[in-house]
């Protein structure tokens, strides 16, 4: 089935620098986006596990899209030191 649609200029630059930052042509990542937002049971998908939840974010784009942070560790350690020494006011 094809399907044309005439999106908003500003609609449609957003959907290209997402499916850019995420390595898919344009009309790949238009299909993703239906797909979650129907389901062919009707049903909504749940998290109800942890499982459920790492793919959730790996779906979202969430895992992994910080290439600057190597130590996770030692980056949560300096976020903790700079906590602790912030001044309250």
């Amino acid at each position: 089935m094809s399907i044309t649609l005439d999106l908003p200029g500003d609609l449609e630059q957003k959907l290209a620098l997402e499916a850019a930052e995420r390595g898919m042509p344009l009309t790949d990542y238009a299909i993703e986006l239906l797909s979650r937002g129907t389901s062919a049971t009707g049903e909504e998908d749940e998290v109800r596990t942890g499982a459920d939840l790492v793919d959730f974010w790996e779906r979202e784009g969430l895992i992994g899209y910080r290439d600057d942070i190597t130590d996770s560790v030692a980056y949560a350690q300096e976020i903790r030191r700079q906590a602790e020494r912030r001044i309250r006011e």
